[in-house]
């Protein structure tokens, strides 16, 4: 997650003004599409039956990069407003990066810890799951779509 939080900015500030009208018309969708997909199969995991080593590890392969793009396709456009006015990207970059890395980190031990000791397992896959479909809502309302 730290990496994608530091790494979208810098694209996005490197796309400058050429992309501009790409990622505005575009980009809210995106992210909301991924967002969507990866709420709903956790709430979906969630209820379903769970057998030994049936449940998806969200910390690893395809689903870690899609969670990665879809929580920072904001940042992408953060890094384009910054080319805009002119503001170099390398320090904002790098703070966005260690603090995503620090909270992630944070919240993955907080959550194995709680996981594992008491049964808020179950019911936090399906907060987690809401939470993603409400930032991919509150997305597409900071785009105008509603």
């Amino acid at each position: 997650f730290g990496l994608f939080q530091s790494l979208m900015p810098i694209l996005g500030w490197a796309g400058g003004l050429a992309v501009r009208g790409f990622v505005e018309h575009y980009a809210h969708w995106v992210g909301f599409g991924l967002l969507a997909f990866v709420g709903l199969n956790m709430i979906k995991e969630a209820f379903g039956q769970e057998e030994a080593g049936d449940r998806c590890d969200p910390t690893r392969g395809m689903r870690l990069v899609m969670l990665s793009v879809a929580t920072s396709i904001d940042a992408l456009a953060v890094g384009l407003s910054l080319s805009v006015v002119g503001v170099s990207i390398w320090v904002p970059a790098l703070v966005i990066g260690l603090v995503c890395f620090a909270f992630t980190a944070g919240g993955m031990h907080l959550g194995r810890v709680l996981g594992t000791r008491t049964r808020l397992g179950r019911y936090a896959e399906v907060l987690g799951g809401v939470v993603l479909l409400a930032i991919g809502l509150r997305v597409l309302e900071s785009a105008g779509v509603f």
